[in-house]
Formats: structure tokens, sequence, C-alpha cells
């Protein structure tokens, strides 16, 4: 019921799903296709297919990638959501996201966490020191990440708007295709 309730009071158009000011973009904000990519750092999906869909971002050079983060499988994915936005404020989401989702396994310990953080060379200080600081932001944006995705109608991670696709785990060909697809169906004008 919380997820349901949280939908009704939050921003869940089209427009806050794509282009929500506080969510994390990579790729190139200008890009001719937007995925948006609703993550979880302790599900192994996520993790297996994150370097495929960051190879593709790369290779491409025209993807926008908005990153949700959607802590849904632990409670220790609360602490991993947290903590890639807090490192937002020292310039630093992707390469905490990236630490992250390099931790194999489910279920992983907030101090394993902050080890691969720190070792990513994120300032655990300042990361802290922003956690307390933004924890009002920081609160909301994952809120409004849930009601999202709830809205959307997700039941699981990850999840991927692909322009006009909705999908799940996929591979490296798998994204070369949904992108292609999509990119077809907007030169249709669909």
């Amino acid at each position: 019921m919380q997820r349901s309730a949280l939908a009704q009071h939050a921003d869940v158009s089209k427009e806050m799903i794509l282009n929500d000011p506080a969510a994390p973009v990579s790729g190139d904000p200008r890009g001719d296709l937007t995925i948006v990519a609703f993550l979880d750092y302790n599900c192994p999906y996520c993790k297996k297919s994150a370097p495929d869909l960051a190879r593709v971002v790369k290779e491409d050079g025209k993807i926008r990638l908005v990153y949700k983060d959607w802590p849904v499988i632990r409670p220790t994915s609360i602490d991993g959501a947290t903590m890639a936005l807090a490192a937002k404020y020292q310039g630093k989401y992707e390469v905490a996201h990236h630490a992250l989702m390099g931790i194999p396994g489910v279920g992983v310990p907030r101090e394993k966490m902050r080890e691969g953080l720190e070792a990513a060379g994120i300032d655990m200080r300042r990361l802290d020191a922003d956690m307390t600081a933004k924890a009002a932001e920081i609160d909301a944006i994952i809120k409004r990440n849930m009601a999202q995705a709830d809205a959307i109608g997700f039941s699981g991670t990850p999840a991927y708007l692909i322009g006009p696709f909705q999908t799940s785990t996929l591979d490296y060909q798998g994204f070369k295709l949904a992108v292609a697809d999509a990119r077809k169906r907007q030169a249709e004008g669909q």
C-alpha cells in the first residue's frame, strides 16, 4: 500500500520520469534517444547487464542515460542508493554507480559498499556529510523513483525504458536491438 500512496503524491509524469532535474544522467545529455534505467545495487541481473548498457551508451555516443535508483530488493539497497545519490554532490555519481554494481552478490553489507566506494576514489568524509546535509533531497528522489516505477507498473529490477519500449534484463546485443528499434519507431513518428 505504501508504494501506491507514494504514486498518488509524487510527480509521476512522463516529463519527470525522463527529465527529473535531480536524477543522475550520463551519456550524451542532448542525445537523440533516452534510456531510463531503474536499478538496485543488490540486483544480480542489474549487475550483469550494467557493463553491457555502459558499453552500448559509450559506443553509440548519442544516448542519454537517466539513472533511477530503485532500492527494492534488500534493506541495504537503500544504503547503496543513498550513497550513490550522495556521491552525485561531489560529481561522482557514475563512479559510485559502477563501483556498487561491481560488487558481486546480493545482500551486500553497507560496510562492503563503503569499501567499494572508497576504493573507487569517493571522498568518504564528504559522502557522509552530503548524506546528512542532503538527506531530505536524497529521500525525495528515492521516493519519486519508487512512485514512478509503481505508476509504470514495473515489478522488479532491472527495468528499462528505451524510447517507447519497456524491457528488463538485456545483454549487449539486446540493448543494441532495443536502441535500433526505438530509433526506428521515432523515425516513423510513433
